[in-house]
């Protein structure tokens, strides 16, 4: 009878230069210099060790250790006999404890997050904690069992096929078996289904299941699972759950579930959090789901590597439809390519049955630092292949990174196509997303395309009355979103959009925003407990569930003596009433502005249907210093003619201009060294292609310099405009 027990108690952690400590797993060693910027949190090899009596077993039985995540490379030994090794932290991986077993025992697990060419990631936008950050168990079995040592893969793989008319459907299930004699006889059972068996035959068992009236998973509508057991002679049994349903993808239309056009709208997720690190326990986890649920959300893009299991399963119960990836991303190195491959291989296998992914990721962005070369052309096929040769029901895709030429061959390697658009944050201007979707569309008719990234950084701390591109406030983030629901609800063709991020997360290599250490472009903050603004849009258009919700409830402290007072709802009228009285009421769809006199403090209602909302604004008789970035003048100079002087350069040329002439580069040169330290270690190394250089010649220097803020004060700029105005152009 197979058994198993958690191992996760009374292990000691020792990093090096310190005496060991008590720990309960998870742990991770970078829950908090992982998360305070400087890029300085510790990277190396650190050891868990364990002492422990062996379970109860039967002299036919064997023990196995099962890892859910070890960060990122890891050796286990017990009493001093080297068992395995594994690279890639973000798999299960599962070893045989048997051979070295004793009456008692030391177990020493040495883990590894060091910088090396070899594992991935090694450059990307968020922290590599490393440690034993997901559970451990112990697995008790009998020398024949269902496998165990299939590159962490559950020992069933089911494979059901809907029919054209979505009645019936054929579901295969395969057993995979270890130290089984070739005939033995596997009991397979689908619960209200039926029961049949199958013989062994070279360690697999194999039946079909032929369901008719057949209950279908169909998302957040209707997120039906089966069970299918297996039992074998001597007493091992497993179980897992799957679901049945028909996807595809169409270029004009996007994706269909079960035959239905469903139009994905969802946000990317960090597997993180404030104060924890990586170390996450079910209840986190499922507060995660809950938000991305109440948000209205029908799809979670998983990024940017394997996710726990644990979630690939709320996934499953809660009907979220998600894209699974591996994390080979920003930087492709040659020598890590079979990495990539084992990294692939146990993603697919591992996740196979759960309904819930509809794709494979190869890549996000991994042409950032060296472009489309040969060689990882190459590794991309090799993963697209064997993606196909592992899973033959589920698509490819990639994100491609925004400086990735459209018309490039390589856009086209996966099956379907993704892109991360960054226009109206760290350059160009909100449209330029349209523009990008409708030329993409034009150009390529028979591709089917999404949107896997897109966002602004906000504090939450930071508010403003007239919110720009780059202030790093609550209000424009807003903003942001305003625009990209309404370009999404008007392309029907784009199969998903995936906001980046669903939370904050921890960055140690970013230093801006007020929030060192963090990528802020979360619609929630980091510990869970701030649902910014722009995550009530997503909830209007998304959520059927009626609410209201007043923007700006942070904007407390007010200069302005008329202030707009923006108000989200799912509802078709909103009534808003200031002090007590109704002030005015609108109908319309989503987003509702009413602009209302202040002169001291009053008190804001909003109310929708049977939903209120309330919040209290105060007119103050000057500007706030904490509802900006430190060093930010309000709205970065609001009267450019000021900076500007007739027939001299200001900030306010576009850098192409100002590079035409020498003197005014060189000025312009020392403090761009300056400003490119401000998105930490990713973006000093970014490959920009000609017509991304082009867009960002044709910007001003004014609207560069405010998304870099923390790193340029208004002392520089004045200074810098100031010179400028002393060149004079040529005419």
């Amino acid at each position: 009878m197979r058994s198993t027990l958690n191992f996760n108690s009374h292990w000691q952690f020792t990093k090096p230069g310190t005496a060991p400590v008590a720990v309960t797993l998870p742990h991770t060693w970078n829950a908090a210099d992982g998360t305070d910027g400087g890029n300085d949190y510790f990277r190396g090899t650190c050891t868990y060790t364990k002492e422990f009596a062996a379970p109860a077993h039967a002299d036919d039985e064997e023990v196995w250790l099962e890892f859910e995540g070890a960060a990122m490379t890891a050796v286990v030994t017990l009493n001093d006999q080297e068992l395995t090794r594994h690279a890639g932290g973000y798999s299960t991986f599962r070893v045989n404890l048997t051979p070295a077993l004793a009456a008692q025992n030391t177990l020493t697990v040495t883990v590894d997050n060091s910088a090396n060419r070899t594992v991935y990631p090694q450059k990307a936008d968020f922290t590599f904690y490393g440690g034993l950050y997901r559970d451990v168990h112990i697995l008790i079995v009998p020398h024949s069992h269902f496998a165990l040592g299939n590159h962490g893969a559950p020992a069933l793989r089911v494979t059901p096929e809907v029919s054209d008319d979505l009645h019936s459907a054929a579901v295969t299930v395969e057993a995979a078996c270890e130290n089984t004699p070739d005939g033995t006889e596997v009991l397979f059972a689908i619960e209200g289904v039926g029961e049949q068996t199958a013989a062994v035959q070279d360690g697999k068992a194999v039946t079909v299941f032929y369901m008719e009236n057949v209950h279908l998973w169909d998302g957040v509508a209707d997120p039906y699972l089966y069970s299918v057991a297996a039992a074998m002679p001597g007493g091992d049994a497993v179980a897992v759950n799957f679901g049945c349903r028909k996807i595809a993808f169409k270029p004009d239309t996007g994706f269909w579930l079960n035959g239905r056009n469903v139009r994905l709208v969802g946000a990317a997720r960090h597997q993180d959090r404030a104060g924890i690190g990586n170390a996450l326990t079910a209840a986190e986890h499922e507060e995660d789901m809950q938000i991305l649920r109440d948000m209205g959300a029908n799809t979670v893009r998983l990024a940017h590597y394997q996710h726990a299991q644990y979630f690939y399963d709320l996934c499953d119960k809660y009907g979220l439809v998600a894209w699974a990836e591996i994390p080979y991303i920003t930087e492709h190195m040659p020598e890590a390519t079979a990495n990539t491959l084992s990294q692939m291989e146990e993603l697919v296998l591992q996740n196979y049955n759960h309904p819930s992914i509809i794709c494979w990721g190869l890549s996000n962005e991994i042409t950032v630092t060296t472009g489309v070369t040969e060689d990882l052309t190459a590794n991309h096929r090799l993963l697209n292949d064997l993606c196909h040769r592992l899973d033959a029901t589920r698509p490819t895709t990639m994100a491609h990174a925004f400086m990735l030429d459209p018309n490039d061959p390589f856009v086209q390697l996966p099956d379907i196509c993704s892109y991360n658009l960054y226009y109206g944050w760290y350059l160009g201007e909100l449209q330029q997303n349209d523009e990008f979707f409708d030329t993409f569309h034009k150009n390529h008719p028979d591709r089917v395309i999404g949107l896997s990234e897109f966002g602004a950084d906000a504090n939450p701390a930071y508010q403003s009355a007239r919110p720009e591109r780059g202030d790093w406030s609550e209000s424009y983030q807003a903003v942001y979103h305003e625009h990209m629901l309404k370009m999404w609800s008007e392309r029907p063709y784009i199969w998903a959009m995936h906001v980046w991020n669903g939370f904050d997360f921890g960055a140690d290599g970013r230093g801006e925003g007020g929030k060192p250490g963090q990528n802020q472009k979360g619609l929630v903050t980091f510990d869970r407990k701030t649902k910014k603004d722009a995550y009530f849009i997503y909830k209007a258009y998304l959520s059927s569930d009626p609410f209201v919700h007043l923007c700006g409830r942070r904007y407390a402290h007010r200069t302005e003596s008329q202030t707009e007072i923006k108000v989200y709802s799912n509802q078709p009228r909103v009534t808003l009433f200031v002090d007590g009285k109704e002030f005015a009421a609108q109908d319309g769809d989503k987003i509702f502005k009413f602009t209302v006199p202040i002169s001291g403090t009053h008190e804001i209602k909003a109310v929708a249907g049977g939903c209120t909302d309330c919040m209290t604004i105060t007119k103050a008789d000057k500007p706030d210093p904490t509802y900006r970035a430190e060093g930010q003048v309000e709205n970065w100079f609001d009267k450019p003619e000021e900076l500007m002087k007739e027939g001299y350069y200001s900030i306010m040329d576009s850098m192409e201009t100002l590079q035409k002439s020498p003197a005014a580069n060189k000025l312009l040169s020392s403090l761009m060294v300056k400003a490119s330290n401000a998105y930490g270690d990713v973006a000093k190394n970014v490959k920009m292609p000609p017509e991304m250089e082009s867009q960002i010649a044709r910007t001003s220097l004014r609207s560069i310099l405010k998304q870099v803020a923390k790193s340029i004060t208004p002392a520089d700029v004045q200074q810098l405009n100031a010179a400028l105005n002393k060149i004079k152009k040529e005419s």
